[in-house]
């Protein structure tokens, strides 16, 4: 099991997810993500808006994702 963090996955808090695989973690980003969405949480809603950018490009997009992959690759089990 490894961890990330909601900033580390291009959120802006420090909640921590785990997960065995990236697709996981992935996953609940996006859930948390919707949550802050619907609280209307600021600092979530733009960090929103920049991810919003990235996907206008889907080859932008698909490179920060190998990015945010390799780095969980990388990080050591909990």
């Amino acid at each position: 099991m490894k961890t990330m963090t909601c900033r580390q996955l291009g959120g802006a808090c420090d909640h921590r997810f785990q997960a065995n695989t990236f697709d996981e973690m992935a996953a609940m980003s996006k859930e948390h993500a919707m949550e802050m969405f619907q609280k209307g949480e600021q600092a979530h809603l733009k960090a929103m808006d920049k991810m919003q950018e990235l996907m206008q490009s889907p080859e932008a997009m698909g490179q920060w994702m190998e990015e945010k992959r390799k780095e969980f690759d990388a990080l050591t089990d909990d």
